[in-house]
């Protein structure tokens, strides 16, 4: 992924008109037209459908713009009344409400000195300035003061709001300070940088803080103000920061650099316009172009190449923001998807590519490239698709939207007050049959939803957790009545529970603890994580239903030092797990696939492949007693056979015939040959019945024996099947005489 640049200062249509001074700031009214504003005092219109730009106002020859930020829409989706407006603030002192067509609505005297920023809150009712006095003033939308919000001695440089918009970020001087609105409330403060920091940004989406500074450095940190990221020391101070709208990725911008990152802060690319300083970027509200004011009069313009996608045996790429490539490793056939609008989210899941436009939803089966089904989206941009095996869902400006593969409306669930515009991929999961959402205001609460109606599930009671959670994610196979969700709260505790059975026959169980990321099977109910540097894998995470002892037996773990610290799972889809590093490289790592089989094998009634699975693979029986579906008799057989291997491993005196046979048996049945060998050589009996079912599994495959005992023995030792048949048909006989004889004696004695 990167940013492909362009840099227009003369338009290709009125060249006379330009920018002539420095850009101090930017702004998207929509996802193709940007307002700047220069030293120069003129503020421009930028239309990047036609090319054009126009003057939008020519400004008072004392004022110097330095922020700019448009009133944002309403959580309800729609505009509110002088939405088509934007605070600017100017080295006078002056905070300015300025409507889109250029006319300042008013003026008011907000600091001594410069305003150095103003910024919205997130439903666009206050905005806050910061000023060269070193004050921050919360303002209503009409300009008029509400109050101080704090003042200190040195300025304040860049100010912004938190998710809720009930705590300010703002600098002071090499610190950062977090200020709750209540004034009781306690301040949060901590040394960020080495050198004076000059800009901030808090993601309403990931509730994750960007600041750069004059120590060239550029830091990620989270809302308690712990570091997760600091980049190594660039060239020159970091002038500007800022999210992209779906806390996926961020930009960076310094003299001359340009720099798009991960939200864990690794670099995706770097980029080397000659721009001068960047003094504010800015995002499309679709988060698919980036505009930047550059020092030297330029208007910096970019927009987002090169995504990757990988799914099993495909990779599809975004080449040009109308095109993607998709290449089958296999065989190494291209497709090219061409689109009618630009790209602006796509997914690539359980056999499908769902692809959204600004208007429309692409779907593809990967069986068909050549043929997607089309239909039309409502109005908002798609900020995030989740499949699942069935269906799909989207969240589409203020409402979330749940489709089939055949561009069909499921449903559409609604909660008074869930705001969906900052949902992202670790707050919301989706199954064939639910849909699990993190509210929004209260994070303690999941919203649980039926998929194909859109209402809530059971009593319509969602599901509390005493702390708030950071990650829900549902299980994808299984009936409805099944179905599980497991959660990561904020002591990075893992806890399992039952969707729908929630206050009755099951409660909130705790399967793990010290959690950093996790995932489940695409195919099978099982569940994997790195936990406390260890890679584990839950095999059988719904046995701590009904016994939590036996829990520990269906876990498996290793070391995970390989994945670096904190990874963050990708996928895991068939036997393989893919993790993302803190540098950004993708680990690939290969779980067992007898646990995943066993699933599929018991969920289909296969119970003779379960039981030879089990075998192979020496799978306690513990692992299989509690599937429904699991009769009393498949259970005795495996007791059994367990029972008479005990007895051969402890009681070598007692054996019979018989009772080897039945072990020679079961070890060739489970492929175990050199075991089957072994018993066979050491009580001098079946070693044809052996070397038989050695001979037939080398030309099942193909091969020529390389073993030496095996070879050792074979030498005089004739195979017929017929003869083997007879042998063992002889002592079961002879077995079930004895045993005959034995209960005869028995009911004698009795009558006595």
């Amino acid at each position: 992924m990167r940013l492909k640049t362009s840099l227009l200062k003369e338009p290709k249509h009125i060249l006379y008109i330009s920018h002539r001074e420095l850009v101090s700031c930017v702004g998207w009214t929509s996802a193709d037209e940007l307002y700047s504003c220069s030293d120069d005092h003129h503020i421009l219109r930028w239309n990047l459908l036609t090319n054009d730009t126009s003057v939008l106002v020519r400004l008072q020859d004392q004022i110097y713009p330095l922020d700019l930020h448009w009133l944002p829409k309403s959580a309800s989706g729609k505009k509110q009344a002088g939405a088509d407006s934007f605070a600017l603030t100017s080295t006078d002192g002056k905070l300015h409400l300025v409507s889109k067509s250029g006319r300042v609505e008013k003026s008011v005297e907000a600091h001594r000195g410069a305003v150095l920023a103003g910024r919205w809150n997130h439903d666009g009712t206050a905005l806050i300035t910061a000023g060269e006095d070193g004050q921050l003033k919360i303002w209503s939308k009409s300009g008029m003061l509400r109050s101080t919000l704090a003042q200190q001695g040195t300025p304040v440089y860049s100010v912004a709001w938190a998710p809720d918009s009930g705590r300010v970020l703002y600098t002071s001087g090499r610190q950062l300070v977090i200020k709750p609105l209540q004034p009781s409330a306690k301040v949060l403060q901590w040394k960020a940088h080495d050198g004076v920091i000059l800009k901030v940004d808090w993601s309403a989406v990931n509730d994750l803080i960007l600041s750069g500074g004059e120590d060239c450095k550029y830091k990620v940190w989270d809302s308690y103000g712990r570091l997760l990221f600091s980049s190594s020391a660039h060239d020159y101070p970091v002038t500007s920061v800022a999210w992209a709208p779906d806390g996926e990725l961020f930009a960076m911008g310094s003299f001359h650099t340009l720099r798009l990152c991960d939200k864990t802060g690794w670099s995706y690319s770097l980029e080397k316009p000659s721009t001068g300083s960047l003094f504010s970027l800015a995002w499309s509200a679709d988060g698919t172009q980036l505009a930047g004011a550059c020092g030297n009069g330029h208007v910096l313009f970019a927009h987002v190449v090169e995504q990757r996608w990988e799914w099993r045996n495909f990779e599809i790429t975004l080449t040009k923001r109308r095109t993607m490539q998709v290449r089958n490793v296999l065989n190494d056939a291209v497709d090219v998807l061409e689109f009618r609008d630009r790209v602006i989210k796509a997914s690539l899941a359980h056999g499908h590519l769902v692809v959204t436009t600004s208007l429309q939803c692409y779907v593809y089966s990967a069986k068909n490239w050549n043929t997607p089904l089309i239909f039309d989206l409502k109005e908002g941009t798609v900020s995030l698709i989740v499949q699942a095996e069935r269906h799909f869902l989207l969240v589409d400006g203020a409402e979330l939207f749940v489709y089939s593969y055949e561009g069909r409306l499921v449903s559409s669930p609604k909660s008074p007050g869930l705001r969906m515009d900052i949902l992202n991929s670790q707050s919301i999961s989706l199954s064939n049959d639910t849909i699990a959402i993190r509210d929004t205001s209260d994070e303690r609460v999941i919203f649980l939803f039926e998929a194909q109606t859109g209402k809530a599930i059971g009593d319509g009671k969602p599901l509390n957790h005493k702390i708030e959670v950071v990650f829900v994610a549902l299980d994808q196979c299984g009936s409805s009545n099944d179905r599980r969700i497991a959660l990561i709260d904020k002591n990075r505790d893992l806890y399992l529970t039952s969707v729908r059975k929630l206050g009755r026959a099951h409660s909130i169980h705790k399967i793990g603890s010290m959690v950093d990321t996790m995932a489940w099977n695409d195919s099978a109910n099982v569940l994997c994580g790195v936990q406390d540097s260890r890679f584990t894998v839950w095999y059988y995470p719904s046995v701590v239903f009904v016994d939590k002892d036996l829990l520990p037996k269906t876990i498996f773990t290793r070391d995970s030092s390989e994945f670096s610290r904190p990874p963050q799972m990708v996928s895991y889809e068939g036997t393989q797990v893919t993790v993302r590093r803190v540098d950004g490289s993708l680990v690939c790592t290969a779980v067992s696939p007898y646990p995943s089989l066993l699933h599929e094998y018991t969920g289909s009634g296969r119970w003779e492949d379960t039981l030879r699975i089990c075998r192979f693979a020496k799978v306690s029986a513990s692992f299989l007693m509690f599937f429904k579906e699991f009769s009393s008799a498949h259970q005795d057989c495996i007791y059994l056979i367990q029972n008479k291997i005990k007895s051969v491993s402890t009681n070598p005196s007692q054996f019979h015939h018989p009772i080897v046979c039945v072990c020679v048996c079961v070890s060739c049945s489970c492929m175990s040959l050199r075991r089957a060998l072994e018993l066979a050589v050491k009580y001098k009996t079946h070693v044809d019945t052996v070397l038989a079912h050695r001979q037939k599994f080398l030309q099942d495959f193909g091969k020529q024996e390389t073993n030496k005992r095996f070879l050792q023995y074979s030498e005089g030792v004739e195979v017929d099947w017929e003869k083997i048949q007879a042998k063992i048909e002889m002592e079961f006989a002879m077995e079930r005489e004895k045993a005959a004889n034995a209960s005869v004696r028995s009911s004698v004695s009795i009558r006595r």
